[in-house]
């Protein structure tokens, strides 16, 4: 059931700024006014964020490595992160890959089905986003069949081949701990690295099919790490239009001037910089050129980088915000939500406006997270 109520005293966040006009939410809208007052004066009200591409919610499904025993409530469990975060729509990326375990294919199949089971019985948005890696050209049809098994409606392609060690006859770094990890003997793990890197020249007719009947289908893709712009030239011309943690401002330049979009770390601006010596995503948004911001590895780093670019001085509130929440709609393709105008899903993000903590969250016009004095003032 969702509730009809009129926000009064809060400070809301309109695509024109901050505002004290009462927001109002019925039937699981943004509604024109009316329902019942509830009084959030020293609160800010602002759209639910949207993340378009996170991993953090792993840690829920493994806590341990082994510890892998039941998949649904694990899920429910990174919902409540997320949530507790002011997330009201995420992208849970999983990975189907060569590297096996938890980015192995049979890994990416338990996910999927936990998925189903239990999206309808939370509240948060949960949808999936496919990592594949490109090397495995002999799973193209499986992978294809996977997509449209399960819907999967966002697909991002990798490679995370050590290409540079493969081609000089050298063992790649850390492959020995990776192995070991996994379960597998390091040197059939060698092996079959080296097969994918062997057969790298079928890649390119291969993708350019899967890509063309993926496209056909609605599925939405990006590609993953860019480094120049022909590579970003390259995937435009398939179809992959969304340009996912560029490492380089040449690949994110020539992603944002070719009508694409960019979508970097929130961690990044949070740390000040890519912990890998990628580039700034502080630069990228000084000049304008990032379209959304994905909390990558960890759910915090969302809310906490909008205010650090707002607070820096960077863009205005309403323009950080919209990195983290009508940004990755667009991204997604999810005209619905977003921003707070009358229509839209009433997904709110509810802060303290001394600690900027969050007090409460609201997806689809239901509570996902509420706690402390909000909870208060919405209880009675």
């Amino acid at each position: 059931m969702t509730l009809a109520l009129e926000i009064r005293g809060a400070d809301v966040l309109h695509p024109g700024g901050l505002s004290r006009a009462p927001l109002s939410v019925a039937e699981g809208r943004i509604a024109g006014g009316g329902g019942r007052a509830v009084d959030l004066t020293g609160f800010t009200v602002l759209p639910g964020i949207v993340d378009a591409h996170g991993d953090g919610f792993e840690r829920h499904l493994a806590p341990r490595r082994g510890a892998m025993k039941d998949i649904g409530a694990g899920l429910i469990a990174a919902e409540a992160e997320l949530a507790a975060n002011g997330i009201t729509t995420a992208a849970l990326a999983q990975f189907y890959s060569w590297e096996g375990g938890m980015r192995g294919p049979d890994f990416a199949t338990s996910v999927m089905e936990g998925l189903a089971q239990i999206r309808h019985s939370v509240v948060t948005d949960l949808r999936a986003q496919l990592r594949f890696e490109i090397s495995m050209v002999d799973d193209y049809a499986t992978v294809a069949a996977f997509i449209a098994q399960y819907g999967i409606d966002h697909v991002v392609f990798n490679d995370h081949l050590p290409h540079a060690a493969l081609a000089a006859g050298k063992r790649p770094p850390r492959l020995t701990g990776q192995a070991l990890r996994i379960g597998r003997n390091p040197e059939r793990h060698l092996e079959a690295m080296q097969a994918l890197h062997a057969g790298m020249d079928r890649v390119p007719q291969a993708l350019a099919r899967l890509t063309t009947d993926l496209a056909a289908a609605g599925v939405r893709m990006g590609s993953h790490d860019d480094r120049s712009a022909t590579a970003r030239a390259d995937w435009r011309a398939m179809g992959v239009t969304i340009a996912e943690f560029p490492e380089t401002i040449e690949a994110a330049e020539a992603a944002f001037e070719g009508g694409d979009h960019v979508v970097m770390g929130a961690p990044n601006v949070v740390r000040g910089g890519s912990h890998n010596g990628n580039v700034s995503a502080i630069d990228m948004a000084a000049v304008g050129c990032i379209h959304a911001l994905a909390s990558d590895y960890h759910y915090p780093s969302l809310r906490r980088a909008a205010w650090l670019l707002a607070d820096a001085g960077m863009c205005d509130l309403a323009g950080a915000w919209h990195l983290v929440s009508k940004g990755p709609a667009q991204v997604l393709g999810l005209a619905d939500r977003g921003d707070l105008a009358p229509g839209q899903r009433a997904d709110l993000t509810i802060l303290d406006s001394d600690s900027r903590r969050v007090v409460a969250t609201m997806a689809g016009g239901r509570f996902s997270y509420l706690a402390g004095a909000a909870a208060e003032r919405f209880i009675g």
